[in-house]
Order: C-alpha cells, then structure tokens, then sequence
C-alpha cells in the first residue's frame, strides 16, 4: 500500500528501518532463521549437459527433505521428484562467500537425456522444528549440446553479474564480512553456495529497482525494492540480478511468443569459445555487468563471422578472472590499481579487474557492444533522474527495429513498460542537424548508428537532497573520473556525470549487433508493452534470417 507522507509504499517500516535497509549490510546466513529451521543448497556447477550427473549440496536442521525440480520456461514443467532423501546440518566456514561451503554431496541425479535445454529450478522442502514448512531454491542451467541448430536463438544468461552480487554467507562483490574489521567487499567470490533469496524465485509485488511513479516534489529520494527486501526477509541485492529478476523474463517470453530457446551462462563462452557456432542469433538481456576477456574473444570472434549479437541489456562494467574451473570469481573494481597482481612488474594489465574503459586495458566496452557503461550507468532511482523518461527517444524510426510500431521521431520507447533504467550504456555523442552521431574520440565500432538516446547520471545530484539520505552520492562518478581522467577531481567529476543510455545498432565483420543499453529491457517484457514486443521481435527474426 501507499505511504501517507506520498506516493511510496509503505512495508511497515520504521524509519530508522528504512534508513538501514538502504545503507546496511543484511545477508543471507546459515542460522539465520533460528528456532524454526531452515534448509539451504546448492550444485556443484551453474550449468550441465543432458546426462551428466548433478551434485546437490544440502544444509539442513531437518532429517530429510524433498526435492522438486523443474523446468522455468513458457511453461513450467516438472521433470523430477524424490522424497525422504536424508538430511544433515552442515558446518560452514564463516568466509564462505569467498572460500566456498564445502559442505558433502547429499544427493546426485542425472540430467534426463530428454531435458531441453533451459533453466531448472530446485525446491527443497522440510518439515521446520514448528512443524511448518521450511524451503529454499537453488536454479541451475541444462545447455544445449554442440552442433548446428539452425532457428533457435541461444540466450546467455549473466552467470558472471549473479556470481558477483550473491550475497549469501555474507560477501559479494558490493559489501561483506572479508578484512581485518569484517566490513570489505570480497574480490573473490565462490560460487559453491546457496543463491541468495530473490535470486531464484520472486513474488509478483516485488518491487522492481526503477519507480513506477514519480516521485513528489521537494521529498527525499526512498528505494521501495531494498525496503520490501529488508521487511520480507530477501536479498538487498535480488533486485539487481538473477534469474527472476531479469534472464527469466526474456526467456519466458520468448517461448511464449513462439521463439525455440537455448541456454548457456558467460561462463560457457568463456570454458567452451565454440559454443556459439552452431547459432545465428544470441541473445544477452538484463544487468549483464561482469565478462571476463575470453567471453568477450568468443563473442567479438562468432559476430565477425557472421553471428547477430542482441544485447538487450545494461551497465557492461567490469573486467574479472575466473579462478578454480570457474568456481571463483576475482573482481577488485575500485580496489583494482592498488591491489590486483595485475599491475604488479610482470603483471598483465590488460587483464586488471578493473572497469574496461581504464586506459591500461584498453578493450573498452563499446567495441564489442557498442556503447561504455562509463558514460551511462544510472536512471530512474535514487537521485539520478528520478522524474526521468521510462523510455527511450527515439530519433530513427525509420530504422528496420522498428518496423510494424509505428513510432515517430521524438516518441518514447517503452515508457509504458519502464524499460530505460536503473543502469543503462552510452557514448559520447552530438547532435547534428536534429540526430545524435557518436563524436570521433567516442570509441564508436565504424558504422554505429544511434537509433535513441536518453538521458542519465552518474550523481545524485539535487540542492534539497541532503547527503545523508544519498545511496549512490558521487562515489561512482569519481571513480569513473579518475578512471578516464586520472584524479577524482570535482573538474573530472563534471566531466562525467552527465552521462547518456541508447539504442545503437552496427555492422561487425560479418555479423551485426543490436544493443538496446538497459537494464530494464526484459520490464518491457515483463508488462507486455506491445511496442517493446514488436522491436524484439524484429531483432530476433532478422538474426535468425527469418
């Protein structure tokens, strides 16, 4: 329900409650729910072949759980069962988030040789020390096996940004319990735990991270989806990746709207650079923020042979490594110039975990996608253009995307779904004759054209705004500063903070891409908006050579 003090909802917390949901540290942990019991798991890898064994690892106060798996696609299809498989409670080290669980196997199956290819979600249920239930998800990928596969579009779904802000056992990429006072991000984080709750599965009313109203005047900027996280027991982090927030959304979709669908996460482009052979389309949706460089070479090399790449997705940030077969991932981001053996002598600092558009790695972003996530980033929330648009401008409707939506110049895209937020990609562009051209020291791919163009911002920024009621500040924007610039200067912070998302389209070898640079593409999707639909649509056909 709506707050009395205005339009923001209220999930019946104090304010002092609200001021931590937003600035605190809460995480998923195992005896966290007490008395009452509780039952967590996990595989041993994100993603198998249709016969390959699964390893599930269970933590449980109960003797015995049942599991139910099944697939989350168009439909959702129940594909195993098993009840009374036993039962123990596991001891966790407490930097679990960075040195994994180790918990023992508690139970194997095998991949039906008849699963297609998709995601399948784990419920393990128990009885709870009160008698009631006790549940938890786990979701792991069924990837298609090589060969040609003509007319289906293979999605690859962002395991490197759910890698980096599952925040169970404590760490992620974004806050944690690692360091000598237990209060620093992890730069290395294990895949070999539990997702974090929200990742999985989500209700309906679970708030999205971009407002769906606009936020009165003169009041304070709130962020309802880490609220409703703090009061209902989620991940403050669910928002912001995972399969239910965003990768589930397109890929029910496009079942439903008649597409044949495959899955594979980054790390398959990175393990397995043939991966993408046997496809035409591949599509890469949601807040997709981590790659590490092998994914990008198998990307770069399959869309210059002639692969479609459609990227309807935001904030293509950071550079990572992965480390033991892919079960760690190494991120120091802010961290990176000071701390990561990359820059050390003899290092490869090309290969830093730093943002792409730092100068010593030189591969910036926008060179396989188009667009830098260094000159967009943030929309929507917060104080970054909170009363902004919910869609893109458009400036070209006459190009082939939009065909059928009967969009004019100067409309907005998607605003009926919210599609522009809360993080978005841009270039540095000007306006000419009444259209955006990206300018010559943009890092452009040749042959880029801007189809829109909305605004964004890399600060909150607002003469009411006080500083302690700031989430994002201007941290960002001064690391990206001294990123491109050299010093956190407020010179250089006005350099960038006035930053830009887009639709972008370009030839590449030859292949194509299409990026529509946000994250909230998939909310399009989600709300049926019929034109969001439509241009989806025409990506994915004119890739499949439909």
């Amino acid at each position: 329900m709506r707050a009395a003090s205005g339009d923001f909802p209220d999930f019946g917390l104090t304010e002092d409650e609200r001021r931590e949901a937003v600035l605190g540290h809460y995480y998923e942990w195992p005896g966290m729910d007490g008395e009452r019991g509780e039952i967590w798991g996990y595989t041993g890898h994100y993603a198998y072949f249709p016969g390959d064994v699964v390893d599930l690892h269970v933590s449980s106060t109960a003797k015995s759980f049942r599991l139910e798996i099944l697939r989350d696609g168009g439909v959702e299809t129940p594909v195993f069962s098993r009840d009374g498989i036993a039962a123990r409670w596991e001891d966790t080290p407490d930097q679990c988030s960075v040195d994994g669980c180790g918990w023992e196997t508690s139970f194997t199956f095998r991949v039906g040789e008849d699963w297609p290819s998709g995601a399948y979600r784990a419920t393990l249920t128990a009885e709870g020390r009160d008698g009631r239930p006790i549940a938890s998800h786990h979701l792991f990928i069924v990837k298609p096996r090589p060969g040609r596969r003509p007319g289906r579009v293979l999605q690859v779904a962002a395991t490197g940004t759910w890698h980096a802000y599952n925040s169970w056992g404590g760490s992620n990429h974004y806050q944690g319990i690692t360091g000598p006072n237990r209060d620093q991000f992890a730069t290395t984080v294990s895949n070999q735990r539990p997702w974090c709750r929200g990742f999985v599965v989500l209700p309906k009313e679970a708030p999205r991270v971009p407002l769906d109203f606009a936020t009165p005047m003169a009041t304070v900027p709130r962020y309802p989806h880490m609220e409703w996280a703090f009061a209902t027991g989620h991940s403050k982090k669910y928002a912001s990746a995972g399969w239910a927030s965003y990768d589930g959304h397109f890929f029910r979709w496009a079942e439903r709207a008649g597409y044949q669908v495959d899955l594979i996460g980054q790390h398959e482009l990175h393990y397995q650079p043939d991966i993408l052979d046997g496809y035409d389309c591949a599509v890469f949706v949601g807040h997709d923020e981590y790659w590490t460089w092998d994914m990008r070479d198998t990307v770069d090399a399959w869309v210059a042979r002639g692969g479609g790449a459609a990227r309807f997705a935001g904030n293509f940030m950071w550079q990572t490594r992965l480390e033991d077969e892919g079960r760690k991932q190494v991120c120091y981001k802010y961290k990176a110039r000071a701390e990561d053996q990359a820059y050390l002598p003899g290092g490869d600092v090309t290969r830093a975990t730093n943002s792409w558009e730092a100068p010593e790695i030189g591969r910036p972003g926008a060179s396989t996608f188009g667009l830098n996530a260094a000159k967009g980033v943030y929309a929507g929330w917060g104080g970054c253009a909170p009363r902004g648009v919910r869609g893109f401008p458009v400036y070209r409707p006459e190009h082939w995307a939009f065909k059928g939506t009967g969009i004019y110049y100067g409309d907005l895209l998607g605003a009926e779904g919210g599609v522009y937020g809360y993080e978005v990609d841009g270039l540095d562009h000007e306006i000419r004759g009444g259209l955006p051209w990206p300018t010559a020291g943009s890092g452009a791919p040749e042959g880029l054209s801007i189809l829109a163009v909305g605004m964004a911002s890399q600060v909150e920024e607002s003469a009411d705004l006080p500083a302690s009621a700031r989430f994002l500040a201007d941290e960002d924007g001064r690391f990206i500063a001294e990123t491109l610039y050299g010093r956190p200067s407020d010179e250089n912070l006005d350099k960038v903070k006035r930053s830009n998302g887009m639709i972008v389209n370009f030839p590449k070898g030859d292949g194509e891409v299409f990026h529509a640079g946000s994250c909230e593409w998939v909310a399009g999707l989600l709300r049926k908006d019929a034109m969001v639909e439509k241009v989806t649509a025409n990506v994915l056909d004119r890739y499949l050579k439909r």
